[in-house]
């Protein structure tokens, strides 16, 4: 329609009207369509649950071995028909993605060929009222993961504390993090819950998507203006502490937790350690300031019986060595850190914890700068828990691209972590970010003339962790269709050998790929310019040998200057723009900014660069520097010198023979030859892996040699034939 009308004379007001109309009926379409199919959902999912609870407890009446085979049957139906619910899920929110990401794309293309901007007041007027695109899909997904773990355990699901897992006042975890892409935040959920259900602190209330502010987690960090703690944390200096306030929920909450992150190296025998105290609202600013302190409330938990007196001591005092830093170090809040957490676990077991956190905000709360944010007052009022958070300024808030993963296991010494757990974090879905924190992102973006050292990750930003299929997870699998063969997405054909799917792996359910989303109308040869320019044929084909000998010049010019085509953008391992906004500054002219279809409001752009000097390895997106302990120089020297020591020993003997044999005993100058050769073979051996060694620290290669395979076993080869051979010359002397 826009290109017939364009090519007809011209785009007129009762055009625009016209194509304005069509847009809206057919967003109404989607909206409703979308609305009708999450209230299927819901009473699928209600319908699931109720038929489970019927059968359980029928079968607590009857125990009979035909009813509990009955029984065994239908809860098999029950699996196949989860697995469908969390596929439609999976694809209604794949739907809704797709439809405004084409959409979006529709308005851009409009604008572009009519001169109008119809872009930012189409958004602004239309599909704010219809925010379909906005859905909130954790109620369905938390009714779906309770669902999940009736039929897996039959409808005796795992009871226990919600919170437990630990003295959960001072805890030590081993934690890795991983981002997550958006395009992959709903899989990864639906992926997570066959093993884990959400978990849920109140699981007799039926969870609502206005119960989602009970995800919200809002944490103020401290700091001085010298950055103290910032570079502490940077750095993993010894004893480097965090200090934050935490709330759960909506900024109503009244009770606060005060938490202290303390680090410790390895080398201390010791583990890093987070440990917290509670306290009430109106009591933070006093306590900030040395004006209350919190041992007299804390005793009256020990005469109610509800703590021990050592747990009491312990907390008060925590409370004491908090107080005294903040007072001590100067520390005022620094920044608001914000996320909505899903967390799954199996209740009263901390063995695996995931949590995944999202619409990360980072937002400042000094007033350094002469600008009043919290004031006198111990967090900023003029803001609550609304996320993106439109009325703070663009300079002092971060808001996070990606989502937050974090696995946390507790396992026995030697035991290896559960393989779904294994495949889950060496899938496509997440890329590893050792040691993320939010603390040490918000500073180091929010605060950029203040800091001069920043995280590995921050100079990435702008790499697109989108990564094609590894093959290590099925996300969503519909039963019945192991068997068939499914249309592979152009991802998937892109993907060279060592991320396809193995053959073993069983056939996943693909994703539905739009047609055409990289067309853009412009570089691609057009099959109907006759119909639609009414030349003659001749004249077409002339036309189009033109276009494309100049596309075909373009895309050679192209390659010669190292860029990539828009049509080959895929194939690439340069960042995706469409995926991944960077500063104004470092985007191509050409380039127009997309998301998920929406404009995001950029920062300001600072006079930084960040570079990196390191590169990913196969199948990692973001690369991580090589720490390197200096122990490990001392054990590369430690073992050259216990080569070296060796070889002293084998040339002595050398050395030996050669000054106490007659020159005229040749067998004699044999064996000290061979030992000879042995000791100068094992002094040059020893020298060469040295510096190789000693080469890869320094540039912190973690794939060089830092392990001998056959060193030793050539010096005993080697030694056996001189001292074999030494042995038969002698011999053979005496017969």
């Amino acid at each position: 329609m826009l290109k017939d009308r364009m090519f007809d004379g011209g785009w007129s007001e009762k055009d625009e009207e016209q194509f304005t109309t069509f847009l809206e009926s057919e967003l109404d379409k989607i909206h409703d369509f979308q609305r009708d199919k999450t209230s299927e959902l819901a009473r699928r999912i209600k319908d699931a649950e109720k038929d489970v609870e019927r059968f359980v407890a029928s079968d607590h009446d009857q125990s009979h071995d035909s009813h509990r085979l009955e029984t065994s049957d239908h809860f098999h139906g029950l699996e196949e028909e989860v697995a469908n619910l969390v596929a439609d899920v999976h694809d209604l929110a794949l739907y809704t993605k797709l439809n405004i990401t084409g959409f979006m794309k529709i308005l851009k293309k409009h604008d572009k060929q009519t001169g109008r901007s119809l872009k930012a007041t189409f958004a602004q007027e239309y599909l704010e009222k219809r925010p379909f695109y906005k859905y909130n899909w954790d109620a369905l997904i938390v009714k779906l993961s309770k669902l999940y773990d009736l039929v897996r355990t039959r409808g005796n699901p795992v009871r226990g504390d919600s919170s437990a897992g630990g003295n959960q006042s001072a805890f030590v975890r081993q934690t890795t993090k991983y981002w997550v892409h958006p395009d992959n935040l709903v899989p990864l959920k639906l992926a997570i819950l066959r093993n884990l259900p959400v978990l849920v602190f109140n699981s007799e209330k039926e969870f609502e998507s206005r119960d989602s502010s009970f995800l919200a987690i809002t944490s103020i960090y401290f700091d001085n203006e010298d950055l103290e703690l910032y570079l502490g944390r940077l750095e993993k200096t010894e004893g480097a502490e965090a200090i934050r306030l935490r709330w759960y929920g909506d900024v109503d909450n009244k009770t606060i937790f005060v938490e202290r992150k303390t680090h410790r190296e390895d080398w201390t025998g010791e583990k890093s350690v987070k440990a917290r105290f509670p306290i009430k609202e109106h009591l933070v600013n006093a306590f900030l300031r040395g004006e209350y302190t919190v041992d007299e409330e804390f005793q009256q938990l020990v005469a109610k019986g509800k703590k021990t007196q050592a747990e009491v001591d312990s907390m008060i005092q925590l409370a004491n060595e908090v107080q005294y830093a903040i007072l001590t170090r100067k520390l005022k809040p620094v920044m608001r850190s914000f996320y909505n957490r899903t967390a799954f676990q199996l209740p009263g077991d901390a063995r695996v914890r995931i949590s995944l956190d999202t619409e990360l905000s980072l937002i400042r709360e000094d007033n350094w700068d002469g600008r009043i944010r919290a004031g006198d007052n111990w967090r900023r009022t003029d803001i609550g828990i609304d996320h993106p958070f439109e009325q703070v300024q663009s300079d002092d808030k971060e808001l996070f691209k990606y989502g937050v993963l974090e696995v946390k296991l507790q396992t026995q010494f030697g035991q290896q972590p559960p393989k779904w757990v294994t495949d889950l974090v060496q899938s496509h879905l997440v890329e590893a970010v050792p040691k993320f924190s939010k603390f040490i992102h918000g500073c180091a973006t929010l605060f950029p003339n203040r800091v001069d050292l920043v995280p590995f990750w921050l100079p990435q930003m702008d790499t697109d962790i989108l990564k094609p299929d590894t093959g290590y997870l099925t996300v969503i699998e519909r039963p019945g269709t192991s068997s068939a063969t499914p249309s592979r997405s152009p991802t998937e054909h892109q993907s060279s050998s060592p991320t396809s799917t193995p053959d073993n792996a069983s056939v996943a359910y693909l994703e539905p790929v739009s047609e055409g989303e990289d067309d853009d109308g412009m570089n691609m040869p057009a099959k109907d310019e006759d119909k639609r320019t009414g030349l003659s044929s001749d004249d077409v084909k002339a036309a189009v040998a033109f276009r494309e000998k100049m596309l075909e010049e373009r895309r050679e010019e192209d390659k010669r200057q190292g860029k990539v085509p828009v049509a080959d953008a895929s194939d690439s391992g340069e960042p995706s723009y469409a995926h991944s906004p960077t500063r104004k500054g470092d985007r191509p002219n050409d380039q127009d900014e997309e998301t998920n279809g929406l404009d995001e409001e950029l920062p300001p752009t600072d006079d930084r660069i960040l570079s990196r000097d390191w590169s990913a390895p196969v199948g990692k997106k973001i690369a991580i520097p090589v720490r390197i302990e200096p122990k490990v120089y001392f054990a590369a020297e430690r073992t050259f010198l216990k080569w070296m020591n060796t070889a002293v020993f084998i040339g002595t003997i050398a050395t030996t023979l050669l000054n106490f044999i007659p020159a005229d005993d040749p067998r004699g100058l044999i064996s000290a030859a061979f030992f000879t050769f042995a000791a100068l073979l094992s002094i040059a051996y020893s020298v060469g892996i040295f510096v190789y060694r000693s080469y890869g620290l320094r540039e912190r290669h973690a794939e060089s040699l830092y392990y001998d395979k056959y060193g030793p076993t050539i010096l005993c080869f080697v030694l056996f034939l001189a001292l074999a051979t030494n042995i038969g010359l002698r011999a053979s002397e005496m017969l």
